[in-house]
């Protein structure tokens, strides 16, 4: 590992879980921020939902896309989800 990347749990939930594939990942990044961390993997893995449109919840408790993202945080990508 790098000394300017971290490693971090990625939860991905609804859609971005179905397009992922995972429901979980552990990873190495150099991303800062979670608006970095997903902007790296929507790239990387295609998941084509803006960012914009995703909550982000660090450690269990919704934050922000400019929190700063600390080695071995848990990182859950949200996306809206539909309900009737």
């Amino acid at each position: 590992m790098s000394p300017s990347s971290r490693r971090v749990t990625v939860l991905w939930f609804a859609v971005l879980r179905e397009r992922r594939g995972l429901r979980s990942e552990l990873l190495e990044t150099a991303a800062t921020t979670p608006a970095e961390l997903y902007a790296e993997l929507s790239a990387r893995h295609s998941l084509g939902l803006e960012q914009r449109l995703v909550r982000v919840a660090i450690d269990g408790a919704f934050s922000t896309m400019e929190a700063r993202l600390m080695d071995g945080v848990e990182v859950a990508f949200i996306p809206p989800v539909a309900g009737g």
